[in-house]
Parts: structure tokens; C-alpha cells; sequence
């Protein structure tokens, strides 16, 4: 059976995909297993030993559908259910399974905060997606395979971070209001005892530059914000003793890697089934706010120009470190 799955972005969905295509690939006999996926995302696929070949979104949904019909698929299966998708399983003409994003029940939760989402991940709702093929959840968790080349060696890093251990802090998300504020940031260094090495894109380095400027003289404190690729960044992580992240992909790297994770969350909420899968972690989030969650997603700024869902986190960083150390 040759079977193609559809989802186009973004890092954390994609890694949320991955017991999918594990379990399809050992469950269904000689399965050849292909994805579909924005060039941006390739690197999260290509070192997966369950994936036979990546196709990429470069230009054109139409040069994309001309690729995938050479390979004349069996089943296509539709992760990310959109319109380029819609047209992508039209033009194959092949048997497709689609998951039920629960667009209707979000909308109902972020605008009438009805909680009509069924307490379940997300992972296994996408697995319920290959029902009807037999496929079964197998409880193996994510998956996220880092290339021997993107492994950082601790040796370049200052000698404390290798005798003494570190935190990585994820401090972007892609949207404001999954960020914690600066001062915030602040607050969370400050509490934290072990060496702190900062992760994130090239547009967090300017956040980064700020935080290490303010605890130069306090703090061990690594900024390698835009440094480092993602993968190099998961081998980082991979060799912390836990991560601080908002609700982003690196989060769902970290749960790949079966890392402990303090997780922390703003405008968007956990009842949305996105929570870290099959590790160990910790919810932090302000409770019972009548504005959360404000969108599925997240803004530029708080909608209620008071942004408590995180200007009120509590921070417990002790609590921590004594059940972590």
C-alpha cells in the first residue's frame, strides 16, 4: 500500500503527525509511506526512518500535484484538511481519510467559552483518523530523529554547563500573546539556580541580547537564539535536564525526546488537546480568566490590553527545581 499524508506546517503539528506515520508504517505490511509538507518543514521529516520519500510545497500547489500523481498513491491521508488540500486529494482521485479539525467546537470555546472539546490529545485524534485501516495506537509517543551532524557537542559550551547541567528556556512562540512578557522573562531567570541556555528563532535574538545584558554578572546565561537550526537547537534540548517553553513546536520536540517539560501558557489553553504527549511535564497557566482562551491560535497584542493570562503567572521555579533536581 502506498499511502500519502498531508500536512503542510507547522513544526509542532508536524512532530504531532509522527506516531502516525510510525504506526502506519509498522502496522500496515510493506507500506511505503510518503509526506507531504512545506520545504520550511523538510528537515523535521527527512531523518525519520518511517518516511520512504518527502514531497515539498517550494512554488505551486499545482507543481506539487503533479508530482504526487506519478506516484499514484492507494490511500491519502489528510492531516491538515484546508482548501490546498481539498484540491491535492480531487486531483489523485485516490481513497483519503480526513481529520475533523473541531472547528466548530473551538469557535464555540473561544467566543462563547462552551467546552465542547472531547478531552482527548490531538495525537489521538488524528490516530482515530486510520481507524478503519486497522491502525492502533501503539503508546510509542513522538518521534524526532536528529541527524549525527546537527548533534551540538557540549565541549563548546562553557565548562559549567557540562558539570553542573542546564535549563533550556524556549522563549518565543510565533504569536505575542503565547510569549511571556519581558519582564516576566526576567522574573523566571531570576529564580532559576542552574546555567540557562535561551532557544529560539533569529527574531528572538534581540529578547535574548536583552536578557543576557540584564544577568551578565548574576546568571550563567546563553543566548543562542538564531544560532543554531532546529535540529541542532532539539540536540540542545535533548541534553538539558528540562525545558521551559510556551505553546510551541520545540515543546512538542521536547516531548519527542521524552524530556521534562514546565509548560506555559497563555491566551491559549490546553483543553485544545496540544499539551506535551507521553513525557513528563507541568502545566503553568492562570486560571479561571473569563477572556481565555481569546483565540486558537494568538495575536500581536492581548485583545483586553491587560494580557493577564501571563502577567499574572505565578512563576513557581522552586517548586521546580525540588521535585527536578
Amino acid at each position: 500500500m502506498k499511502i500519502l499524508i498531508l500536512r503542510f506546517s507547522s513544526i509542532g503539528d508536524i512532530v504531532l503527525t509522527t506516531p502516525v506515520i510510525r504506526c502506519l508504517k509498522k502496522q500496515l505490511p510493506n507500506a511505503e509511506i510518503h509526506y507531504a509538507t512545506k520545504n520550511t518543514f523538510k528537515s523535521i521529516l527527512e531523518n525519520n526512518p518511517y518516511v520512504d520519500k518527502v514531497h515539498v510545497l517550494s512554488t505551486s500547489t499545482t507543481e506539487l500535484i503533479n508530482e504526487l500523481k506519478l506516484e499514484k498513491f492507494d490511500v491519502v491521508i489528510d492531516l491538515h484538511k484546508n482548501i490546498r488540500t481539498l484540491k491535492i486529494k480531487w486531483a489523485l482521485k485516490a481513497k483519503s481519510y480526513s481529520f475533523d479539525k473541531l472547528n466548530i467546537q473551538k469557535w464555540l470555546f473561544v467566543n462563547w467559552k462552551f467546552k465542547t472539546m472531547p478531552d482527548k490529545h490531538i495525537v489521538d485524534r488524528y490516530l482515530e483518523t486510520m481507524h478503519t485501516l486497522g491502525i492502533k495506537n501503539d503508546g510509542g509517543g513522538l518521534d524526532y530523529f536528529i541527524p549525527k551532524k546537527d548533534i551540538i557537542d557540549l565541549a563548546s559550551l562553557p565548562d559549567v554547563y557540562r558539570s553542573k547541567g542546564y535549563v533550556a528556556i524556549a522563549i518565543g512562540a510565533q504569536h505575542a500573546t503565547k510569549r511571556l512578557p519581558e519582564t516576566k522573562l526576567k522574573e523566571l531567570i531570576k529564580k532559576i539556580s542552574l546555567p540557562i541556555l535561551l532557544l529560539g528563532g533569529k527574531e528572538d535574538t534581540p529578547m535574548g541580547d536583552i536578557l543576557v545584558s540584564h544577568f551578565s554578572a548574576s546568571k550563567n546565561i546563553l543566548n543562542t537564539c538564531g544560532t543554531y537550526n532546529l535540529n541542532q537547537s532539539a540536540s540542545l534540548v535533548e541534553q538539558s535536564n528540562y525545558l521551559y517553553t510556551h505553546d510551541t513546536g520545540l515543546m512538542h520536540i521536547a516531548a519527542a525526546l521524552k524530556k521534562r517539560i514546565i509548560s506555559i501558557w497563555g491566551n491559549t489553553v490546553p483543553e485544545f488537546g496540544m499539551y506535551p504527549y507521553k513525557t513528563e511535564y507541568v502545566l503553568w497557566q492562570v486560571q479561571d480568566l473569563s477572556c481565555r482562551p481569546c483565540s486558537k491560535i494568538g495575536f500581536n497584542t492581548c485583545p483586553k490590553k491587560h494580557f493577564k493570562c501571563m502577567n499574572e503567572q505565578i512563576l513557581p521555579v522552586h517548586e521546580i527545581e525540588d521535585i527536578w533536581s
